[in-house]
């Protein structure tokens, strides 16, 4: 009786693996997942030196978690069952408090957090001696949560490190500005329409007009649905996500470096994530010209994503405004773009990018 069992779990899971075989066939290969908000791993190309270093392997293992058919299924059942089965907290480190979505980003690493001060030290030297210079650290919205028991990063940590290793560069600390309403329930970031006094600090601290006696229109572009909504199997009410405005945001053009192209600050049209409303999106380089303004100042911001949608309420007191983001771009290649004269230079980190080594 034992021996049947066996064949018939040992015929089933054959099978299994069989029809997914046959589905991956049929099935035309995503290059996007929507929900993830993340572009998928193609089948790699087939060499004879990625065959026998590995990486023809590697890459193809990466292809079939992501190109599996149901993937979508699996990973929502794999949610349910963490969360109402197994009464666990969370589902892969995201978990749900008082109608939000959050993840535990613990533990600190300190080790990535001195490799990314240190890479900034090096651009110091590098193009920025004599330069009026500034930081400042974005705290994840965890931070802000009271009385949970959900292990949390050592913020103090981070903002000794850095200031440790930044000592050339004055430190705009930007923590009390915020509060846990300020960014969205189901996604990492920040709202914009409640960034007006974040901005009027950064901006005053670098000797600039206030931002806080701006006018500026809000404008609902639609319902938004966080990177951690389609990640947890759970019914999480979705922000509206607004925009701020002005006819001097109107009036600037943005010129992106890598689609070697021009557009307008905000670019609404459909994407499968609408956070790319903000200078459309994720990129190595880009500039915001200012064609109203009130003089010839320019910024330079080294930033990550949190960047995009701070940006445009610092356009008022600049002529150029250039974002650079290190995760797609070396910073030993910047002088074959930027040409470092008489700009204010500020560092805009999140503490989720500074626990990490992505910084080139």
């Amino acid at each position: 009786m034992k021996k049947i069992e066996n064949k018939i779990i040992t015929i089933t899971f054959i099978m299994i693996l069989f029809l997914i075989f046959l589905m991956n066939l049929i099935i035309k290969d995503s290059e996007i997942s929507i929900v993830e908000r993340r572009r998928l791993a193609q089948f790699p190309e087939i060499t004879i030196e990625n065959l026998f270093n590995g990486d023809f392997i590697e890459k193809f293992e990466d292809y079939t978690v992501d190109q599996i058919p149901g993937r979508n299924l699996f990973r929502n059942i794999k949610s349910l069952w963490s969360i109402n089965v197994l009464k666990q907290k969370d589902s892969n480190k995201i978990f749900e408090k008082d109608g939000a979505l959050y993840k535990m980003e613990y533990p600190l690493n300190e080790a990535n957090v001195k490799k990314n001060s240190e890479k900034i030290k090096k651009i110091y030297d590098k193009y920025l001696l004599g330069k009026n210079l500034y930081f400042s650290i974005i705290p994840d919205k965890n931070y802000y949560l009271k009385n949970d028991d959900h292990l949390l990063l050592d913020y103090k940590k981070i903002e000794q490190i850095m200031k440790e290793n930044l000592i050339n560069f004055e430190y705009i600390n930007i923590y009390d500005e915020l509060k846990l309403e300020d960014y969205y329930r189901t996604d990492i970031h920040w709202k914009q329409e409640n960034l007006i006094k974040v901005a009027n600090k950064i901006s005053i601290n670098m000797g600039q007009d206030e931002i806080s006696n701006i006018n500026y229109e809000k404008e609902n572009v639609g319902k938004f649905y966080g990177t951690y909504y389609g990640q947890i199997a759970k019914k999480i009410e979705p922000d509206d996500m607004y925009i701020l405005t002005n006819n001097t945001i109107k009036e600037s053009i943005t010129y992106n470096y890598e689609t070697k192209k021009e557009n307008k600050v905000y670019d609404i049209k459909e994407s499968n994530d609408k956070y790319d409303i903000y200078l459309s999106g994720a990129t190595p380089l880009i500039t915001i010209n200012n064609p109203k303004a009130k003089n010839n100042n320019e910024l330079l911001i080294f930033r990550d994503s949190f960047g995009s949608s701070i940006a445009p309420l610092l356009i008022e007191n600049y002529k150029t405004i250039t974002l650079i983001d290190l995760r797609y771009i070396s910073s030993n290649i910047l002088e074959e773009y930027i040409e470092f004269d008489n700009q204010d230079i500020l560092f805009l980190y999140s503490s989720l990018i500074l626990n990490q080594n992505v910084l080139k």
